[in-house]
């Protein structure tokens, strides 16, 4: 996610009512780590959370559920705090990566809307706290793109040669290909993954760049026609330039909730469940809503939004097109591997 504009005179009152009524300071009480996707949090609000409770925040990013998933296993940095995506919490969760979550520490938690609640890839709700939703869609320029597209088609375009951005990770690109194909995003068919790598390949020639928090500058500046992205960026880039337009396409597309979790042996495990629970508060949850354009977990939260957002059928899209969509899932272990060789097979070519 994206944002030029601070939103930090929105939470003025709020730090003044729990920051500046007390007038002594709070104790330090150490430190957070926390590894979150790029352009993916209002980081005003830390200064909030650091005065509340005395525990400063360290503040890194990553680019996809992937290379987060590679630092933490390779141990190459120590996080109190990640936001993966559903698939890959249920990964981690596997493979005995995550901390259990007191949610004693995290009163919050109530906050979140039950539908969000005893997931598949979380089922008792132990391990994670959802933190966003969305859809993944397409984002065009009116300008270099002919007519209203409304399918995967678009991606394939030649017309539009070398003016197309792809996602750069494999599980997002496979699935894009395998729902134009008309096949699951969560298949573990060889046959149809190959048939996916075939058309990925056959679209190769025509991408610019295969990107991903790269896309706001290129979209943004009219640097590319078309690109995959999810809706929330999607808001934001469309109101830094009005020529681009967003749809969900209609052969389907990937519906995820990413979610906050604790790394198996995090040194700040409560400082860790007392920035989750901040970041449960309805007035934070609406702030980083305000910032971000992604679908907040909480009704609480969206209605302390503007209509205008509140409204916005990117953000929270209605049930046919959420009907049409899928939710990943973990996968085996043999297809996974399938999916790293698919990648670098068409990354190399």
């Amino acid at each position: 996610m994206k944002k030029h504009i601070s939103l930090f005179l929105a939470l003025s009152m709020v730090l003044c009512l729990s920051a500046c009524g007390g007038g002594s300071a709070v104790e330090s009480k150490g430190e957070v780590n926390v590894y979150n996707w790029g352009e993916y949090i209002d980081e005003d609000i830390f200064s909030q959370f650091e005065k509340e409770t005395g525990i400063k925040v360290n503040y890194n990013t990553y680019s996809d559920n992937e290379s987060m998933y590679a630092t933490l296993m390779s141990g190459a940095a120590e996080y109190d705090v990640v936001i993966p995506s559903d698939y890959m919490i249920s990964r981690l969760i596997s493979e005995d990566a995550l901390e259990k979550i007191n949610l004693d520490n995290v009163p919050n938690y109530a906050n979140i809307d039950d539908s969000l609640k005893g997931l598949e890839y979380d089922p008792d709700n132990e391990y994670s706290v959802p933190y966003m939703s969305g859809v993944v869609g397409v984002v065009y320029n009116k300008t270099m793109v002919n007519g209203t597209p409304d399918s995967w088609d678009v991606l394939w375009d030649e017309s539009l040669s070398g003016q197309i951005l792809m996602f750069d990770n494999s599980r997002d690109a496979l699935a894009i290909a395998l729902k134009k194909l008309g096949y699951s995003l969560n298949t573990t068919d060889e046959a149809q993954l190959q048939e996916a790598l075939a058309l990925l390949e056959e679209q190769k020639p025509l991408v610019q760049a295969y990107v991903m928090d790269q896309i706001f500058d290129k979209m943004e500046a009219g640097e590319a026609a078309v690109g995959p992205y999810y809706a929330g960026d999607a808001v934001t880039m469309m109101e830094e330039n009005p020529d681009l337009d967003f749809f969900f396409p209609k052969e389907g597309s990937n519906h995820y909730v990413d979610a906050m979790c604790i790394p198996k042996g995090a040194a700040n495990k409560e400082n860790a469940e007392a920035f989750i629970n901040f970041m449960c508060e309805p007035e934070i949850m609406k702030a980083n809503a305000e910032y971000t354009h992604y679908t907040t977990p909480s009704s609480a939260a969206r209605e302390l939004l503007d209509e205008e957002l509140q409204n916005n059928a990117y953000i929270y899209p209605d049930n046919a097109v959420l009907q049409n969509t899928e939710v990943f899932i973990n996968l085996p272990g043999d297809t996974l591997a399938l999916y790293d060789k698919l990648w670098m097979d068409l990354k190399a070519s």
